[in-house]
């Protein structure tokens, strides 16, 4: 196994690059679409590394869970780690598991209580308007589709013209199923802090693919640009984890986006974002190769030195 086992967790580190390049030179699309797969892939390959790590790790353990013969001299002999590695694999395991519970526990009881909030409203195709002089809008996911919610309070603050930008904005967060990127990002943050930029990076580039989505479907980017500037001064605070038209920020890098030409698909392939996604590519195809690389070492190290 060697060090292989712990470069999976030290790799993430080769996205933060185009972590921060993503959002100014990538398609927001394909900068979502990007950002969501690397943190999934590298999010997956640390927690193979954690559980390698606990399972050779606690073959040093004496009364550890695993089978006895996993415990034996001829095993502590083979595996290369101390028992201090299987102690703070075990620690790290459960604080993954705990703090990915508790993200998905708190995504729940927010959608829990959205739909709550709208539950008395009209069903149908349209948004669901609260009386509620706060403003807000948020695009609540849901089985038919989702609904877009919006307040009296951001309606009242908006023109007319600048509600169709927001409505087309929401809509666009429902079709393309905005609230997964954020799940799948926040939840690989939780498995491994170095990922956790990539989620902020998702988040901002979500908002900037609803942002180009409205300004195609209401025709003008300078429209697009006024209604998220004045939802952005008005609006209250939201429900966290759900996608909304004036949130995440930074608010101002959006505006002058839309005030500017539509990005391109994919950047020219000397530019400093095509080589750092390079960067993260490689970094993920070592995670990968790594972790498989860790986990047949063990399983031979296993099955030499044990009846399995």
């Amino acid at each position: 196994m060697g060090t292989a086992v712990f470069l999976p967790l030290v790799l993430p580190l080769t996205a933060l690059p185009i972590a921060r390049l993503a959002g100014h030179h990538l398609h927001p699309r394909a900068a979502a679409r990007l950002l969501t797969t690397i943190a999934a892939a590298m999010a997956l390959c640390s927690a193979v590394s954690l559980a390698l790590l606990f399972v050779v790790g606690t073959a040093h353990i004496p009364g550890n869970p695993l089978p006895d013969s996993w415990s034996d001299p001829e095993v502590r002999d083979a595996v290369p780690f101390h028992q201090a590695v299987g102690s703070g694999a075990i620690v790290a395991l459960t604080a993954v598991v705990a703090a990915c519970a508790r993200t998905l526990r708190r995504h729940r009881r927010v959608r829990l209580d959205a739909l709550r909030a709208v539950a008395g409203l009209p069903t149908g195709p349209g948004p669901a308007v609260l009386p509620d002089p706060q403003p807000y809008a948020y695009a609540l996911p849901g089985p038919d589709g989702g609904r877009i919610v919006v307040s009296t309070g951001m309606l009242g603050g908006l023109a007319e013209d600048e509600r169709t930008a927001l409505f087309a904005h929401e809509r666009a967060h429902l079709t393309h199923r905005h609230h997964r990127h954020l799940l799948v990002t926040r939840l690989a943050g939780c498995v491994n802090p170095f990922l956790r930029p990539l989620h902020h990076a998702v988040a901002y580039n979500t908002e900037r693919w609803a942002d180009e989505v409205a300004a195609h479907a209401v025709g003008d980017r300078r429209l697009t640009a006024r209604a998220v500037a004045r939802a952005a001064l008005i609006s209250a605070p939201h429900p966290a984890g759900l996608p909304a038209f004036a949130a995440p920020g930074p608010v101002p890098r959006r505006v002058a986006a839309l005030l500017g030409p539509v990005p391109h698909a994919w950047p020219p392939a000397h530019s400093p974002a095509t080589l750092a996604t390079m960067f993260a590519a490689a970094g993920t195809a070592v995670s990968a190769v790594s972790a498989l690389n860790a986990a047949g070492a063990l399983l031979l190290i296993l099955k030499v030195t044990t009846p399995l």
